[in-house]
């Protein structure tokens, strides 16, 4: 059987590539504090109680933009998230609770799924209090972390992996061929791997240097 998936998500700019970097165990997504960096879906293999799985870093949801680019990052979450076994929502303790975060509950609620809410950048005992704010979201239980500090991760991955489906044997990928295309901007490489895969993978616009991670 397939390993579990876990799909992060949440608004931009709220630490969602610095929590897959750390849980992949390197750099596989691009960070930075300008919003919207993440476009496609990024895919790594992390492990935790001895349990494999799939994470699936996701680009910064806004529901209500009409900008071209934007929504084309919120169908590729919304892929993620149907994909998802497990959808860990990543909020900021720093800038509270915005509408944003409520849209993105709500499409959240919608999937069904098994939900384990975040409040990030929670970075000493003395920031616990701001973990409050976020059982106004009404998606469950907020458990308080830091992405960059490494702190409260593990609390995290135990809720994270107590909601995995029965899981019997994990299927052997040792064998797997990975390709790499690469070229010049604006040549149709994302075009080419949509068309490869047989899937919206990643983004396509005319825009030059619209695909950012590799």
């Amino acid at each position: 059987m397939a390993k579990p998936i876990v799909a992060i998500v949440g608004r931009p700019n709220v630490g969602k590539s610095t929590l897959f970097n750390q849980l992949a165990g390197k750099r596989i997504s691009i960070v930075e504090d300008t919003p919207g960096v993440t476009r496609d879906r990024i895919y790594a293999d992390s492990e935790w109680l001895n349990t494999a799985f799939t994470m699936i870093d996701t680009g910064g949801i806004e529901p209500d933009s009409q900008d071209e680019l934007l929504q084309q990052m919120k169908y590729q979450a919304e892929i993620a998230i149907e994909t998802a076994d497990v959808i860990l929502f990543l909020t900021d303790a720093k800038e509270g609770i915005t509408s944003t975060d409520r849209d993105v509950a709500d499409l959240l609620r919608k999937s069904e799924k098994p939900i384990v809410l975040a409040v990030n950048k929670i970075d000493t005992q003395e920031e616990e209090a701001g973990l409050y704010e976020f059982y106004n979201l009404a998606i469950g239980e907020p458990m308080s972390i830091s992405a960059s500090h490494k702190r409260g991760i593990g609390d995290m991955l135990d809720e994270i992996v107590k909601r995995f489906p029965p899981v019997g044997v994990v299927e052997d990928e040792e064998d797997v061929i990975h390709i790499a295309v690469v070229g010049k901007p604006n040549v149709g490489k994302s075009s080419l791997v949509n068309r490869l895969l047989r899937q919206e993978r990643v983004i396509v616009s005319d825009i030059p240097g619209t695909t950012r991670d590799a």
